[in-house]
């Protein structure tokens, strides 16, 4: 029986939505894998718009449910409406957005806050025993909601190859134990049914990067 998955989406673009790779990858792997997948966002305003080409904020404003629709190829769904009980898993791709737009982690860092209704999405997929798959960035979440879970944004040392480090070290001082990872794996939290790949926070080829994502919608799919 195929298995049902509810992949949960920041916008559209690395800088201020979901990173467009990541999210293609994802839904690449759950459509090789058979699964049936419905897309959903948030039905509010990103905290701003960038011009992708300078890296810059612009004064225009976007609604992250639009936005998303533009990966969604326009079939994407409020995320009020998202009914944890309709689905066997979660899946949420990685970009600036989870950071902007689901939580606040880009201003607050560790001291962060979740969006309301992304935090009780995640919890009741949580309390139902239903995997987790995130990427990238997108694991902050976990470490907030799950306290102590095991997790991986790749690498703990900075460098070339891994420029944001600092972050596992942030998500250490959270209380989560952090699992150096190479870009093509992904780690799985048995215990918390939680699988995370690092993604894009490794300055790697974009077929590692796939690749990396296809284990971890395989795993989530095995705890499913």
């Amino acid at each position: 029986m195929s298995k049902r998955v509810a992949v949960i989406l920041s916008g559209c673009g690395v800088y201020d939505g979901t990173e467009v790779h990541e999210a293609s990858a994802v839904l690449v792997h759950l459509s090789r894998a058979g699964a049936k997948v419905q897309m959903f966002a948030p039905n509010a305003d990103q905290m701003h718009v960038v011009n992708h080409c300078v890296g810059k904020p612009t004064e225009e404003k976007r609604n992250i449910l639009q936005e998303s629709a533009r990966i969604a190829r326009g079939d994407v769904t409020d995320l009020d409406k998202l009914d944890v009980t309709a689905f066997d898993a979660v899946i949420i791709p990685g970009g600036f957005g989870v950071a902007k737009n689901l939580s606040d982690w880009a201003v607050k860092n560790k001291e962060f806050t979740i969006q309301p209704q992304v935090e009780k999405i995640i919890k009741a997929f949580h309390t139902a025993r239903k995997p987790l798959g995130m990427c990238c960035i997108a694991s902050i979440l976990a470490a907030k909601i799950l306290p102590g879970c095991e997790l991986t944004v790749g690498q703990e040392k900075e460098c070339e190859k891994w420029p944001y480090a600092q972050t596992a070290g942030a998500m250490k001082e959270m209380g989560c134990k952090h699992v150096n990872t190479e870009v093509e794996k992904a780690h799985v939290d048995v215990k918390n049914k939680l699988v995370t790949t690092s993604a894009f926070m490794c300055n790697a080829p974009i077929h590692n990067v796939f690749d990396g994502i296809g284990v971890m919608v395989k795993e989530t799919l095995k705890l499913a």
